[in-house]
């Protein structure tokens, strides 16, 4: 299957050149300052291809460019791409956000949870923010969701906002295989990626035979070490090991801006759209972000009206939403206009330089916009 968005030309789109050749300016001065290795950036509006870049090197040693096929590392942008395959089951009345998680995974009412819901667990608004998975668990399912099980509550669910950057989606990943009977994985492949055609540039879980596309993922010294590993790759974690082009990015989130459609293919009803792009958790502040409020979709969270957001752009319309990956990525929707951007890299930045950074990247392409 070709690529599901024809390429269109910028001004033709409603795009204005000066602001992208300052982002293009501004991504080589990144690079030539060695901020990161490579990077990607995609723009697309009414169904078409406006943009797409490739910058710098896959790899520093040993030195490999980046190209256009080049699948960057989405860390948590990967949250997004999960939470719509459990759009997919809400669609076909599977399964609601009013449920309670154990009504899917009986097991998990362990340790206090049962009053737990779905919509709870989308919202980071759950109770047990720092839950997690062992590495024995990736390759091994009934492991994972016995380690799901067994979470522990940190407070009272409902109570509060606090990011759960791994606890949620293993959690989301869990209920996808109880309701369908099949790797998370595969739902996610099969139920979102593949109908859009974009099973060759995002990917939940990479085949052996194609992490030679994969960049290296690179982060201070000082820093957390990152994972490279094969196995890693192909784990497909689901709050954070998604692999994807800017451009693939681009057209997921088109979909999204375009209330469910991507060309002839109707993935989502506008209605399911609206519910999850909408402001869930008002102005409650985010305890891991630096309470700033995060206002938490299910699955992205949105600009909204407060002077402080995350990656979005503080020039952003305020129903515009996304996700970003730790300290290199953004990728988001603007459904007041159309547009879609990623923009994606390979090197963990530590804040404030990366908040900063994310901010005025956002911002020329908000500027952009005709």
């Amino acid at each position: 299957m070709s690529f599901p968005l024809e390429p269109g030309d910028p001004a033709c789109l409603g795009f204005a050149a000066r602001p992208l050749a300052q982002l293009d300016r501004l991504i080589n001065r990144h690079i030539e300052e060695g901020r990161y290795p490579g990077a990607q950036i995609a723009l697309a509006r009414h169904g078409k291809l406006a943009l797409f870049r490739t910058y710098g090197r896959a790899s520093t040693d040993p030195a490999r460019e980046a190209t256009d096929e080049t699948l960057f590392l989405l860390f948590s942008n990967t949250k997004v791409i999960t939470t719509a395959a459990l759009w997919s089951l809400i669609e076909e009345g599977l399964v609601s956000v009013t449920d309670l998680v154990a009504d899917h995974i009986p097991e998990f009412a362990a340790r206090g949870k049962g009053g737990i819901t779905i919509f709870q667990v989308a919202t980071h608004t759950a109770g047990f923010p720092s839950g997690n998975c062992t590495r024995e668990a990736w390759a091994d399912h009934a492991r994972m969701r016995r380690e799901v099980c067994d979470f522990s509550l940190e407070w009272t669910p409902g109570t509060r906002l606090q990011y759960h950057p791994r606890a949620a989606h293993l959690t989301i990943a869990m209920i996808l295989e109880a309701v369908t009977g099949k790797d998370y994985r595969d739902v996610i492949r099969e139920r979102v990626l593949t109908p859009l055609g974009l099973e060759n540039d995002v990917l939940v879980g990479v085949p052996l035979a194609v992490q030679s596309r994969c960049a290296e993922v690179y982060a201070p010294a000082e820093g957390e070490a990152r994972d490279n590993s094969p196995e890693f790759r192909a784990a497909g974690l689901p709050h954070g090991g998604g692999f994807a082009t800017a451009r693939g990015m681009a057209a997921f989130y088109q979909t999204l801006a375009n209330k469910g459609r991507l060309g002839g293919v109707r993935l989502f009803s506008p209605r399911l759209i609206e519910f999850v792009t909408r402001n869930h958790t008002g102005e409650m502040p985010d305890a891991y972000m630096g309470e700033i409020p995060m206002h938490r979709g299910i699955g992205p969270h949105v600009r909204g009206l407060s002077p402080n957001i995350r990656g979005l752009g503080t020039l952003a319309h305020p129903d515009t939403f996304g996700h970003g990956g730790v300290g290199s990525s953004y990728c988001w929707a603007d459904p007041a206009s159309g547009v879609s951007f990623a923009y994606v890299t390979n090197f963990v930045a530590p804040d404030p330089w990366h908040s900063a950074r994310m901010d005025r990247v956002s911002n020329l392409v908000h500027a952009a916009i005709d």
